[in-house]
């Protein structure tokens, strides 16, 4: 859902105040559990340590994330994979066909090398 625009874009208040007191280049990374803080154009150029509810990960913000939410960056979830026998047999398949043609990639290059 959209912010108000009289309202103005939501940055965490100890987070605004730990960029403004750093610099980019020496600042490191600024630890913050603010996911729901909008990347203002103060924050170019910083590394922060977004917490995603297990560990922190880094985001380099850049140009192009203004507006966005510090959150957007760091995923919650994390993707195994969509599974079963079915998904199991394919990937073996897929793996067995990788080796066929590297083995015939090898005993090509060989023979052009006698």
């Amino acid at each position: 859902m959209a912010r108000s625009l009289k309202k103005g874009p939501f940055v965490d208040a100890k987070l605004l105040k730990k960029v403004l007191n750093a610099k980019p280049a020496s600042a490191g990374v600024i630890k913050t559990w603010a996911r729901r803080s909008q990347i203002s154009p103060d924050m170019i150029g910083f590394t922060f340590g977004v917490h995603n509810g297990k560990q922190h990960l880094e985001v380099l913000v850049s140009e192009e994330m203004v507006g966005h939410r510090l959150g957007e960056f760091s995923s919650t979830k994390k993707f195994i994979r969509h599974g079963g026998k079915m998904q199991k047999e394919m990937e073996q398949k897929k793996q067995k066909a990788e080796i066929a043609s590297a083995k015939a990639a090898k005993t090509s290059v060989t023979s052009t090398a006698k």
